[in-house]
């Protein structure tokens, strides 16, 4: 089994490098999300830190949470540690980058709306299914129209489509689309040009008030915690729900109810 997370400093201890791991597709499990939510508060008193970097080991970012935690009796933990996870990078005082290679989905894709950057290379691709399983995603609901546009929020949310590289930089989200056999190298120069000349106590308080004026703060308080009630309240006791969580797990397709 791989380390759950990895972390390496770069560029002088100006760049946290941390690396998803775990499993072959970089689950999101709560063991992983628990970990990487202490490494960011041990990071809060780093004063030279200037751009904390998230990767998925093996060439691809993550197929996200975990599924077998989205069953009914292990869904609402797993859901207050993910929702308190993704509050906690998106009032993170130092900006977060994703450099994201391959698939990038559900809860992986909410982590990565999250970020102040998203690097991504051609092949990468971006989207929450969980419509398909019966469920919906709550952040993405809570925040995606802010990241991505209303219309293509819905899209998304409703239909289980997915997004490539291409698409996420002409809609503004995407910061740059890199080559995909040295990502890292790539990213590593666009903190030189754009980053590494600047104050870490500016970036800070950049990032903090360019998070409070954009109204993203406010969108991981109530509108989070209402997506969060519905999921757990009135769709976790539903047939549906269950059912596609069950027929994702036993690789069968699922036989809605329509309740």
């Amino acid at each position: 089994m791989n380390t759950l997370l990895k972390t390496e400093s770069l560029e002088g201890g100006a760049v946290l490098l941390l690396t998803l791991g775990g499993s072959k597709g970089n689950i999101l499990t709560l063991a992983l999300m628990n970990q990487l939510e202490q490494t960011l508060d041990d990071l809060y008193g780093d004063d030279a830190l200037k751009l904390v970097v998230l990767r998925g080991e093996g060439g691809r970012f993550s197929f996200g949470a975990s599924v077998e935690e989205h069953v009914k009796d292990q869904a609402p933990s797993m859901l207050q540690g993910f929702h308190r996870l993704c509050r906690k990078l998106v009032g993170f005082p130092v900006p977060i980058a994703s450099l994201v290679e391959k698939q990038c989905l559900g809860g992986a894709f909410e982590v990565v709306l999250c970020s102040h950057f998203v690097f991504a290379t051609a092949d990468a691709v971006f989207g929450c299914p969980e419509i398909k399983l019966g469920v919906f995603p709550p952040v993405l609901a809570a925040i995606g129209a802010q990241r991505l546009g209303g219309p293509t929020m819905e899209r998304l949310l409703l239909t289980g489509d997915s997004l490539d590289a291409q698409s996420g930089k002409n809609l503004g989200w995407v910061t740059e689309i890199f080559a995909t056999n040295d990502p890292m190298s790539e990213l590593r120069a666009w903190f030189t040009r754009n980053l590494a000349p600047l104050s870490a106590f500016a970036l800070r308080q950049g990032a903090q008030v360019a998070r409070e004026a954009s109204g993203l703060l406010t969108a991981m308080g109530a509108p989070l915690d209402d997506a969060e009630s519905r999921y757990v309240n009135e769709l976790l006791p539903s047939h549906d729900a269950n059912e596609g969580i069950d027929a994702f797990l036993a690789r069968r397709k699922p036989e809605w109810k329509n309740r």
